[in-house]
């Protein structure tokens, strides 16, 4: 029954006329009565099988439903399938006694009442006539406790201690109680329902926040004790996967803002356990639920994800530590269920084109508290044996957690670490092939032995045509091979060195613009593939392979591409920044064309669905969309021209190009774990960083020989390392590592090795690739130390034997 119009709203069982829809169907949504429109209904009242219904504006009481026993009051035991008013001298009460008349009698109706077959009515005679009872207003001592100001001041007003019953009552029941909870809260609004629908929650999130920061506080905890007992003994155990109605979701929305979610001493009886009623809410209601959280404010939706992240990392330092085998189960269901909740919250904030930034989701401590390798490896083999986490929470509980099911929480540090034993296992299993190939050519001649590893011999001066050549023959197994590069005419053995050297040499050649293969902007210093390139799509494959290749192999390229590559390589749309990256001034501009606030774009800017393009010096227009040259842009349009020309630049004008790339690279690496990666990740995976920290790397140096942190030579290698300008310092990385970028895992994952040299001062600085080893002479002075260190990384090219 609606509070204040008196409508009625019946639903459920109908076989007999109970819900007063003229008919004898179920009902499996609130439907209003009809016949009892325009009539504001005060009272209701339902038997087993038969419904009364009472107006006071004229006194009747209606029934309907089932009517054998008489229990209609029609005079008759017909069964009524629409409200039918029950025979009596009914008088209305409009504030004064029926008329004094000796002709027949008037009841002024009190409160009336159903029950099995039975049905009666409670009336006064004229002399003690007075209001019916009005169920649409509640007798405000009967309400539901809400938490609100005056209720919190009121429990904080007695001093720290034990509680009075009475006040202890009070708690226990609001928070025994989610209709208390779900009464609580509540926006301003005229509306009954407080505007709740399946899109609205009807919860000021702010007032929530505030008052249970105002409840749950240190110098009252037997406050906050009763709320954590009321809330894990009834509340929390008592809830359904199925809701009676949206308003009933609002606890799930509010709950995570009390300070007791938080708090590691409730996670495993308060916060899990809040968490497996959501995960198992039925799908209905849950998606009602992340439709509330895709509309919060970013720092309420935070809130969440950082509870749930908290409880995982509080489980993952508990599992280091070490469960005892009979907990284990129950630890599986835990985590399971933290992890869930972040799958379906990160599910809201994709679907929502990010409430929050994706780095949100990760779990840095990760990898401090589990070995990402095993965890991969026993994720492998639980995909391998079919082992499915889609299931509900109590299949899952004998499933070991591998957090490779939720790779979203993982970090660009992880993921790389990721891929890098995805790499390696795969790897393992070329070689592994081609041992049992090789054992076999032993007693079947027919069969050629193979090499374990992927060997590219090249000359120097022929790098790209060598490497083509020996790629082009290669099988995709034997890309999962490791990689050693040979140098012809030079006498080092690739322990690493070599290979890094090669990459860069041969992506120098490749991605110079002389070629015609790419075209450089000047602005941004970044290439694009080029529409006006004479050359094979053959080398783009190739680029592509080398570019896999160095991921493979984990070596740092040198690729100066925008970021629209590395999205388009993951299958994620170039956008409006991305031509802002590659074409600073055009990409203004098409902001500018966006933001112009008048109507009269067409006339001011003069453009049509076309774009110039040059053609070895000559001009030439392309149309962006069929008859674009007679297409005017104008303000309704012009985010649709803004979007032609974007998808022109980075897609249809080098989608040729672009596929032949794109296959070679995922040729070498492509799989489940690159497309874990976000795009500026994998372009600090392919090209590293310049998040440059000298200290760090002087930090992390270890010392061979003689030498030590506080030799006199190390003390002024330092000092002159320091002093040396950023360019010179950038050098000497590429002189010691092959690279002058620092790796995705940063300085700290860049180990250096200085050792000590036989010879005099006259000898120059020695570095061994391979192993970022340097040999230095034992100067004495800095002026000599720094001439030779100058003088060795500028001309650090080429390999030997020294």
């Amino acid at each position: 029954m609606m509070k204040m119009e008196g409508g009625v709203f019946t639903f459920g069982a109908g076989g007999y006329g109970q819900l007063g829809h003229n008919s004898t169907s179920h009902e499996i949504n609130p439907r209003k009565v009809f016949e009892l429109m325009g009539s504001i209904v005060t009272q209701i009242a339902c038997g087993r099988q038969h419904t009364s219904a009472f107006v006071p504006s004229s006194g009747r009481i209606y029934s309907f439903g089932l009517g054998g026993n008489g229990q209609l009051g029609t005079g008759s035991t017909s069964n009524r399938k629409s409200p039918f008013t029950v025979k009596g001298n009914w008088f209305p009460y409009n504030g004064q006694c029926p008329p004094d008349t000796d002709s027949e009698e008037y009841f002024c109706v009190k409160r009336i009442f159903s029950g099995g077959d039975q049905s009666f009515s409670h009336y006064s005679n004229r002399q003690n006539c007075g209001p019916p009872d009005d169920f649409r207003c509640p007798d405000p001592s009967k309400q539901i406790w809400t938490v609100n100001e005056a209720l919190i001041q009121k429990w904080l007003s007695y001093p720290s201690g034990r509680l009075p019953v009475e006040i202890a009552n009070e708690i226990d029941g609001t928070f025994s109680s989610s209709g208390c909870l779900n009464g609580s809260f509540l926006a301003v609004s005229n509306d009954d329902h407080y505007r709740t629908g399946t899109r609205f929650s009807g919860v000021d999130m702010n007032a929530a926040r505030l008052l249970f920061h105002k409840l749950i506080q240190p110098d009252h905890p037997q406050i906050s004790q009763q709320v954590a007992a009321s809330l894990e003994k009834n509340l929390i155990p008592k809830l359904t996967s199925s809701l009676p109605d949206v308003e009933a979701l609002r606890f799930y929305l509010t709950l995570p803002e009390c300070p007791l979610m938080s708090d590691s001493n409730n996670f495993t009886t308060i916060a899990i356990p809040f968490g497996t009623a959501l995960v198992n809410l039925e799908k209905a209601p849950l998606k009602v639920l992340e439709n509330w959280w895709s509309v919060l404010e970013p720092p309420l939706f935070l809130k969440i994800v950082e509870l749930f992240k908290e409880v995982v990392v509080h489980l993952l330092k508990l599992y280091k530590i070490g469960i005892p085998p009979s907990e284990r189960r129950i630890f599986n269901n835990f985590l399971h269920t933290a992890l869930k909740v972040l799958e379906i919250l990160h599910r809201v904030n994709e679907k929502s084109g990010q409430i929050i930034q994706y780095d949100k989701f990760y779990i840095h401590e990760v990898q401090e508290l589990i070995d990402i390798r095993n965890d991969y490896i026993n994720w492998v083999q639980q995909q391998a044996y079919g082992m499915d986490v889609n299931h509900g929470l109590t299949e899952l509980a004998d499933i070991p957690v591998t957090i490779c099911t939720y790779p979203f929480v993982f970090d660009a540090q992880a993921k790389t670490t990721l891929l890098q034993t995805d790499a390696v296992l795969q790897m393992q299993m070329a070689i592994d092939q081609a041992h049992r190939q090789n054992v076999s050519s032993l007693f079947l001649p027919v069969i050629e032995s193979v090499n374990p590893c992927l060997i590219l011999v090249v000359r120097r001066e022929n790098i790209v045509g060598d490497a083509m050549e020996v790629l082009r023959k290669t099988k995709n197994i034997d890309y999962k091979k490791p990689l050693k590069v040979i140098f012809v005419g030079e006498d080092a053995v690739d322990a690493g060195g070599v290979r890094k050297e090669f990459f860069l040499l041969i992506m120098r050649e490749l991605l110079d613009p002389k070629y015609g293969m790419f075209r450089y902007y000047e602005d941004s210093r970044l290439i694009w593939f080029s529409d006006k390139t004479f050359e094979d799509s053959d080398l783009f494959h190739l680029i592509g392979v080398i570019c896999g290749l160095a991921i493979y192999n984990f070596t740092i390229v040198d690729l100066h591409f925008p970021l629209a590559l590395y999205k388009k390589l993951l299958k994620k749309k170039p956008s409006l920044d991305d031509l802002k990256e590659l074409v600073p001034d055009v990409g203004r501009s098409m902001q500018q064309l966006l933001d112009y606030p008048e109507d009269d774009v067409e006339e001011t800017f003069c453009l049509n669905f076309t774009i110039t393009v040059e053609n070895f010096g000559a001009t030439e227009v392309k149309e962006l969309v069929l008859n674009g040259a007679d297409t005017a842009v104008n303000k309704q349009n012009r985010q649709e021209f803004v979007d032609a020309y974007v998808d022109y630049i980075f897609n249809k004008s080098v989608a040729s190009l672009f596929d032949a790339f794109h296959a070679g690279f995922h040729k070498v690496c492509g799989g489940k774990v690159l497309q874990l990666f976000q795009p500026n990740e994998l372009q600090a995976m392919v090209i590293g960083n310049t998040n440059y920290d000298w200290k760090e790397l002087e930090k992390n140096t270890e010392y061979k020989g003689e030498y030590w942190a506080e030799h006199p030579t190390i003390k002024i290698f330092w000092e002159v390392f320091h002093e040396l300008p950023l360019e010179k310092k950038k050098q000497f990385l590429l002189f010691l590592t092959g690279s002058d970028r620092i790796p995705i895992l940063g300085m700290k994952s860049l180990k250096l090795v200085i050792q000590s040299t036989g010879g005099g001062e006259e000898y120059l600085p020695v570095s061994h690739t391979c192993f970022n080893l340097l040999d230095l002479p034992k100067y004495k002075d800095k002026e000599t130390l720094r001439s030779k260190l100058i003088q060795a990384i500028d001309h650090n090219e080429g390999f030997s034997l020294i």
